[in-house]
């Protein structure tokens, strides 16, 4: 089969961005299950975290290691889907610009047009994305069901302080739900559709379709200007001509990746908060009712509870996880098209 082919063109974009995806996740999956709930406490009373390295000190301490990767399964299959999705989609958007620009194939776009490119990539990637999330973030949440809602000390000895006499002693945490009595990923998916429906699946669909159009836009375009950048330091000479952004080296595509992992996140953190906490409210306030459970309804009232710093709760140790995460997925990607593409 011809190597230049269209059909084998997607198959290797799928293969490479599925290996991407999954070595990333195992890199930064305790981060995104810290940001997750990190996010999902905004609208309670009282925080169960004061912070990143809190959420992750009593993970460690009440649930293990095994607690920090929970839930891993379901991102290892929307890693290797979103990845798969986003490289090939990007690859084909790419060759839909140059034709309806009327490009030849070895013209490489301009910032904007892979922006966009980008951007639709992310669009048609979140609808495969969203029911993975759902099932991940309901699973990162799940040890928090019944735990104390204000375990930091700090703060249970303000409530203490304020609603016990002295000498009684703080009332006992609820104990924390056994791990053997917790739903697995096909658990929480066939839950999700008896109660809720197959539609029921794209809950927050709205935050996952705006983080990944904004994010991926960002994504790809920032990897594709350090690229550029980087390939245009190497002046081009008889005995080295000028490089393209397909020879980078290793240590290069790493960096571009580094930067494009930050870039995704930073713009449209909020649609990710929103999304995050529309997903895990039938768990963790399974007895508040809201007037409105819409995307647009919950991001007004997190902005009313604790604006701006409540929609990037959590977006410090998101970016950090980002970054190391983005330039692995770009090494290995850029790794193996040089290698085999």
């Amino acid at each position: 089969m011809d190597s230049s082919s269209p059909t084998v063109r997607a198959l290797k974009d799928i293969a490479f961005g599925s290996a991407a995806g999954i070595a990333s996740k195992f890199l930064e999956h305790p981060f995104d299950l810290c940001k997750v709930r990190l996010q999902a406490q905004v609208l309670d009373q009282h925080a169960r975290f004061s912070g990143p390295i809190d959420c992750l000190t009593q993970t460690w301490k009440n649930e293990g290691i095994r607690g920090l990767y929970r839930g891993l399964p379901a991102p290892i299959v929307g890693a290797m889907v979103e990845n798969a999705s986003l490289f090939l989609s990007y690859s084909e958007l790419q060759h839909l610009i140059r034709r309806f620009n009327h490009l030849p194939a070895s013209q490489d776009l301009s910032v904007p047009q892979l922006a966009l490119a980008g951007a639709g990539a992310g669009g048609i990637t979140s609808f495969l994305l969203t029911p993975i999330e759902l099932v991940k973030c309901k699973m990162q949440v799940q040890m928090l069901v019944g735990s104390p809602l204000a375990p930091s000390p700090s703060t249970v000895a303000a409530l203490a302080s304020s609603t016990h006499p002295a000498s009684a002693p703080p009332p006992a945490p609820a104990p924390l739900p056994s791990r053997a009595h917790l739903p697995g990923p096909l658990g929480v998916l066939t839950n999700v559709v008896r109660t809720t429906g197959v539609r029921g699946l794209w809950l927050g669909h709205t935050g996952t379709f705006i983080r990944e159009t904004g994010g991926s836009g960002a994504w790809f375009a920032t990897k594709e200007a350090v690229a550029a950048f980087l390939v245009a330091r190497d002046p081009p000479s008889r005995a080295a001509p000028r490089r393209t952004k397909k020879e980078l080296r290793p240590w290069e595509s790493a960096l571009a990746g580094a930067c494009a992992g930050g870039m995704y996140n930073l713009a449209f953190f909020p649609a990710d908060t929103v999304k995050s906490t529309l997903q895990t409210e039938g768990e963790l306030r399974p007895g508040v009712e809201r007037g409105k459970a819409s995307f647009f309804g919950t991001f007004m009232e997190m902005w009313r509870k604790q604006g701006l710093r409540g929609l990037y709760a959590g977006c410090g140790i998101t970016i950090a996880r980002s970054i190391p995460s983005s330039a692995v997925i770009f090494l290995i990607y850029d790794g193996l098209s040089r290698r085999f593409g």
